[in-house]
């Protein structure tokens, strides 16, 4: 089949994370699988408008909201017998270009984080998002990956057979990931883009709070500065390590969970974390806010990380959690190794065959 993604970045992009990662391994398991598959995208600086990776031919056009006005274009000059309509936020609405089926992929609903965009565009974004997305798609398949993303899509009226939960799947650990040296202390990571609602201010704040430990933050993205200056005061508690290497990335989790440290994740809202799991691939658990939708899933309280719940002190839940990492760390390595794109592309797959069948 020729399969057509539409997703508002990728993995290339500054501001590119865990959503766009999956949506790109999916389409290279489908492409293996001999599909001809394209990936539509904004554009970004110093992009190719088109390139080739792991079979997956990419296209750039527009920007950060004209690569939705541009979409129809897309879709009337690729005919494609698939559409994967990626909704961050808001989808694209291809249902209302094409007869051909249309597959909606949303990671979670985004109530929490529209008011950032400010009071008009975020309250038009809820309402397109809440109201009119699950109108347009009523009776369309549906692709989320965790129960508790699910559960939100069933309140915003999508019915609940029409959602199949597609787990995200996890890179292996790169051969020739470096050893970093020991500096005597605990090492804490957050592992996230650098925006408002992953709350990287209450990482900083633990280890604050904290004798013989430092934060090392990883990733990037456009509330850098503002982090920086909220880390300041703390001096060489807080590094921040930018966009780094898959293979350092890996190190950085590797010495973290060495030192007896932990991965951090104090986001708002979360569709599953894939960054949960590649912490897990160490041995590192992960403490998350329970009420933050994905983690429940890919956290097993207790087993692989802790969820806090409603009450408990973020802090408190770290400290815990650090006098308990070491009973820790082979459940959250075996809970780690369940996880794979194959596993993943397989699944999606499957909800694409029965959609052009349907």
């Amino acid at each position: 089949m020729k399969i057509l993604l539409m997703c508002w970045r990728d993995s290339t992009h500054p501001q590119g994370g865990g959503s766009e990662r999956y949506l790109e391994r999916v389409g290279e398991y489908l492409a293996a699988r001999g599909h001809e598959v394209i990936y539509r995208t904004s554009m970004h600086t110093d992009a190719p408008r088109r390139s080739r990776r792991d079979g997956v031919r990419y296209e750039r056009v527009g920007g950060k909201f004209s690569v939705y006005l541009a979409a129809p274009l897309a879709i009337w000059r690729h005919r494609p017998d698939v559409v994967v309509d990626t909704q961050n936020g808001i989808p694209f609405f291809a249902r209302l270009c094409t007869r051909r089926p249309v597959v909606l992929l949303t990671h979670h609903c985004h109530k929490e984080q529209w008011p950032v965009a400010g009071p008009f565009i975020g309250r038009l974004g809820w309402f397109l998002e809440s109201k009119v997305a699950p109108r347009v798609h009523r009776g369309a398949p549906y692709v989320t990956v965790s129960e508790a993303s699910k559960r939100d899509l069933v309140a915003l009226g999508v019915r609940e057979g029409d959602i199949a939960i597609v787990e995200n799947g996890v890179d292996p650990v790169p051969a020739e990931t470096p050893v970093l040296p020991d500096d005597g202390r605990t090492h804490l990571v957050t592992l996230s883009r650098l925006v408002p609602h992953k709350r990287i201010e209450e990482a900083i704040d633990v280890v604050a709070g904290m004798e013989g430990a430092v934060l090392d933050v990883v990733g990037s993205g456009w509330w850098e500065d503002e982090l920086r200056e909220y880390a300041a005061p703390h001096g060489a508690k807080v590094v921040f390590h930018g966009h780094v290497s898959e293979a350092y990335k890996h190190a950085l989790l590797e010495r973290a969970a060495r030192t007896g440290g932990v991965h951090l994740l104090p986001s708002r809202k979360e569709g599953w974390g894939i960054a949960v799991i590649e912490a897990a691939q160490h041995g590192l658990p992960t403490v998350a806010y329970a009420s933050a939708g994905g983690v429940a899933d890919s956290i097993r309280d207790g087993e692989t990380g802790r969820l806090v719940r409603p009450g408990e002190d973020f802090a408190e839940a770290v400290a815990e959690t650090l006098g308990r990492g070491a009973a820790m760390a082979q459940s959250a390595g075996k809970w780690a190794a369940r996880f794979s794109w194959e596993a993943t592309g397989a699944k999606f797959e499957r909800v694409i065959a029965a959609a052009s069948t349907s």
